[in-house]
């Protein structure tokens, strides 16, 4: 009864419908298809990932126009879908994912990943990935009145040198990605809920678990939390400049500061939990390199194919994949990281709720 709801919560694009359709379906037989491949992949015998449905995400996504950095970025995002995969079939498989609530957590992860790329089949739902620039045209990007006004203060204010207008563009960025994320889960809870009240049998009703939706209202409510917080700092900053004595930089690492400093941890565990951060905005900071690096290779290879060079090209080549597997891999290990942190804030969050 469960995949039934579940399978109503399907995108409306053509390949959501294709990838969706195989619903909870991680049968070895499914995976053991992956083994077949695509065209390009077959030679190789070997496929990038171990759940069908990810490898045709990723080949649609190697058709799409997407940069250099996106497209590694999202091959870290589907290892970390594909890990998370992997474990829930050990889970369904020893009877633990009964009211199917991580079964309904990954849905809403691909959900997030399929609109954060925009491969969702509704157009401008991709998240435009701009730098930050001077002649004022990238406000056009922050979609939201306030931020655009704080954006606006800032710059002219004065407070800030270049290149802490730079560091403070990555934070306002990076809050409307929060943004982002945060309503594709309403849209998707609000579409769950509106299954569950439309049910006629009053034992399907039964049988849908509370829990289920009850746990997504918790992952909203720590979500709104993170917004609010990063709001109200990016006010304070707009106001008065960054602060000489400021720990971190990285806008995600903050964030988990900032949450952290608000759950049940003891001052201890908060001195453990601070000297963690620092070695994870080291790990952000060798990522942000390689993706720099990957990007600048990716524009002397284009260059190189035109000019018909073919050491030259050779030369490149070899040099772009070896920067494009490296920022992969940092990328896996960077969202494997925050995956961890966030997880371990959440629960002391929810303790303080108690």
């Amino acid at each position: 009864m469960m995949s039934n709801v579940w399978e109503l919560l399907a995108l409306s694009s053509s390949l959501l419908l294709v990838v969706l359709g195989q619903g909870g379906k991680y049968s070895r037989e499914a995976n053991e298809a992956a083994t077949g491949g695509s065209p390009k992949r077959q030679e190789a015998g070997d496929w990038e990932f171990r759940v069908v449905k990810l490898n045709q995400i990723w080949e649609k996504a190697q058709r799409l126009h997407l940069s250099a950095v996106k497209l590694a970025e999202l091959h870290s995002d589907l290892k970390i879908q594909e890990k998370d995969e992997l474990s829930w079939k050990k889970l369904k498989a020893e009877g633990l994912d009964e009211d199917g609530e991580k079964e309904a957590k990954l849905r809403r992860n691909l959900n997030v990943i399929m609109t954060k790329y925009g491969m969702n089949g509704k157009k401008d739902s991709q998240l435009v990935d701009t730098n930050y620039i001077k002649d004022g045209t990238e406000i056009d990007v922050l979609d939201d009145p306030r931020l655009e006004k704080l954006w606006s203060k800032a710059k002219a204010s004065g407070k800030f040198s270049d290149q802490e207008l730079d560091k403070l563009w990555r934070e306002f960025k990076h809050h409307k990605e929060k943004i982002h994320e945060y309503n594709i889960l309403l849209e998707t809870v609000s579409r769950t809920e509106e299954i569950h009240k439309n049910m006629i049998n009053p034992s399907e009703e039964d049988q849908f678990k509370e829990e289920i939706l009850h746990g997504k209202h918790t992952e909203l409510k720590d979500k709104m939390r993170s917004i609010n917080q990063g709001l109200d700092r990016l006010r304070k900053i707009s106001h008065q400049g960054y602060d000489t004595a400021s720990e971190f930089e990285e806008p995600r690492v903050i964030d988990l500061w900032d949450m952290a400093k608000s759950a049940n941890f003891t001052e201890k565990e908060l001195e453990s939990f601070r000297e963690e951060l620092k070695h994870f905005e080291a790990k952000i900071e060798k990522h942000h390199h390689y993706q720099k690096q990957l990007e600048i290779s990716h524009q002397k290879l284009k260059h190189v194919e035109g000019t018909g060079d073919k050491e030259h090209l050779s030369r490149n080549k070899e040099k772009y994949v070896m920067l494009e597997e490296k920022t992969k891999e940092l990328g896996y290990k960077v969202k494997k990281h925050l995956q961890d942190l966030s997880s371990r804030i959440s629960r002391g969050l929810q303790h303080n709720e108690l």
